[in-house]
């Protein structure tokens, strides 16, 4: 069994702690809002400049003026605010947001993230990544373990030009949760149904299986939306 993107998000958002400042990222990072537990006070940061920003719009109800980084329609939480691009990047650069939640193309054993050049692209998307990757102590990845044609994205070495050396923190895929650690990757949980040899199997760099490595604690379903498949 793996998880969806939105057993992905969910994951995530259960380790997001009480009082921090997340910056999301686009892709799977965007939906942590939806899942992000009501006993909580955690303050979620768009680059675009949003500091509270709720679960996506319903149908319907979309305001045209507030959207996330990925250009999807979004609500606003009470005492929420919005401003402009260079305080939004001042909260980052000044080490203000505790948390980011990214999305990648590579990630290698070391830490070292790619998720700025697509091969094959000719255009390339910067965005804020360097920014977030610098500027932010606890940079979480959330992506599907390996690519679309089944080859790993966690890899010794990235092949990809990097956004950033040494900066994850954590890899959260539909396979696994991962820690970096100056000793390498340590598997901290898996999948339900899967093993650590599974995970193994679709991940270039090597994984040191923690002595307290469990099955994640995903619910099948939330809202009558599928954490996994």
């Amino acid at each position: 069994m793996t998880l969806t993107r939105e057993g992905i998000a969910y994951r995530v958002a259960c380790d997001l702690p009480e009082g921090s400042y997340v910056n999301l990222g686009i892709g799977i990072p965007t939906l942590v809002p939806g899942f992000l537990p009501a006993d909580k006070e955690i303050f979620i940061h768009s680059e675009n400049g949003v500091l509270g920003v709720g679960p996506m719009s319903a149908p319907g109800t979309e305001d045209p003026d507030l959207v996330n980084a990925s250009k999807q329609y979004v609500t606003l939480v009470p005492g929420g605010s919005v401003f402009d691009h260079a305080l939004s990047f001042a909260m980052i650069r000044g080490g203000h947001i505790t948390h980011s939640v990214i999305g990648a193309i590579e990630v290698a054993a070391n830490g070292d993230l790619a998720n700025w050049r697509v091969p094959g692209e000719k255009v390339p998307g910067v965005g804020g990544a360097m920014d977030l990757a610098f500027g932010v102590r606890n940079l979480y990845v959330a992506m599907n373990h390996v690519t679309n044609k089944g080859e790993p994205k966690i890899l010794n070495k990235c092949t990809c030009p990097l956004t950033a050396p040494r900066c994850v923190r954590r890899i959260y895929t539909d396979l696994a949760l991962i820690e970096v650690t100056p000793d390498g990757l340590v598997l901290r949980e898996v999948a339900p149904g899967l093993d650590a040899s599974a995970v193994q199997a679709k991940t270039e760099a090597p994984l040191r299986v923690a002595g307290d490595c469990r099955e994640m604690i995903v619910p099948a379903e939330v809202n009558g939306i599928k954490l996994s498949a």
